[in-house]
């Protein structure tokens, strides 16, 4: 049975909006869920988070941002996945480990094998039961991302470090998401995150459905 769904994808590929809406669906046919996102699902997370994505022109070495993601996902399996998990609820995750090795091992070339021994130690072998590849070319989701932005009041949101990395970096990532999920196309379902909002809405609940 699925309990534990992640989202995957690159900047502004629409994973958030697509948890949002399956958390809404899920709550109207009697499901306890509980919807989270890395980095920043607790406290500590929340932190770690501003370190990792808001550090503005401050330097960080790709050996110290994978520290934090992971030291991030240890405490957020422990502190909220496993507990939801144990309490028979459904969990609804804004990525896990794949952004792990996509961002930290296909952009920034850290050994793929490495991150997979860190991951399952941060993550204490929990691992999703099923992952939505939300994909599309970089040039689109970064023009979501400054869309977004310009819409965004006086002190909201900013630019995070990743959608300021160059265009070659975001095709790396992209690549490594499309690689994960030939390697595991029984987990990961790939969609085109190009087409509407309630299109891939529409094809999440129409997988989701039957895993219940």
């Amino acid at each position: 049975m699925v309990r534990f769904i992640t989202f995957e994808g690159g900047d502004g590929s629409g994973k958030s909006t697509q948890l949002r809406l399956l958390a809404e669906y899920l709550s109207t046919r009697g499901r306890q869920v509980v919807c989270t996102r890395e980095p920043g699902g607790t406290n500590l997370g929340k932190m770690i988070r501003r370190v990792l994505l808001e550090a503005g022109d401050e330097k960080i070495s790709p050996e110290t941002e994978l520290f934090l993601y992971l030291a991030d996902r240890a405490q957020h399996v422990r502190e909220v996945v496993t507990p939801a998990l144990g309490a028979g609820k459904i969990v609804l995750c804004d990525r896990f480990t794949d952004s792990t090795l996509a961002y930290q091992g296909y952009g920034r070339g850290v050994d793929l094998r490495i991150l997979e021994q860190l991951n399952r130690m941060a993550s204490g072998g929990v691992a999703p039961d099923l992952t939505f590849l939300l994909d599309c070319s970089p040039e689109l989701g970064l023009s979501r991302t400054a869309a977004r932005m310009e819409t965004q009041k006086p002190g909201g949101r900013r630019e995070d470090r990743f959608e300021r990395k160059e265009h070659a970096f975001h095709d790396r990532v992209r690549s490594g998401f499309l690689e994960l999920a030939r390697n595991d196309a029984k987990r990961v379902r790939l969609l085109d995150a190009a087409r509407s909002i309630a299109d891939l809405h529409a094809e999440i609940r129409a997988i989701v459905e039957p895993a219940l």
